[in-house]
């Protein structure tokens, strides 16, 4: 179920985590209000086709796009090399 509307910002946002490997769908779900239907939506809207279609090649059964899946020692999204600049 869709919060709002998104605005582009917030397309850009979630078709950002989308891509990411580590991202699972529910992350967007909960600070977008967007299921895993949804984003398939969203990207295909937004994205070329052939984009769209190496992502779906991507995504399908990946473990890591699903919370339920992951490994319990898989605790964030962010590579453990990336390092917060202040």
């Amino acid at each position: 179920m869709l919060l709002s509307p998104l605005n582009e910002a917030d397309i850009s946002r979630v078709i950002e985590m989308a891509w990411e490997d580590r991202t699972p769908f529910e992350a967007i779900e909960v600070q977008f209000g967007i299921g895993q239907d949804g984003v398939i939506k969203l990207m295909r809207a937004n994205l070329k086709a052939s984009s769209f279609k190496l992502w779906r090649e991507r995504t399908h059964g990946q473990t890591t796009k699903h919370a339920k899946l992951r490994s319990p020692e898989v605790t964030r999204h962010k590579a453990s090399h990336r390092v917060k600049q202040f």
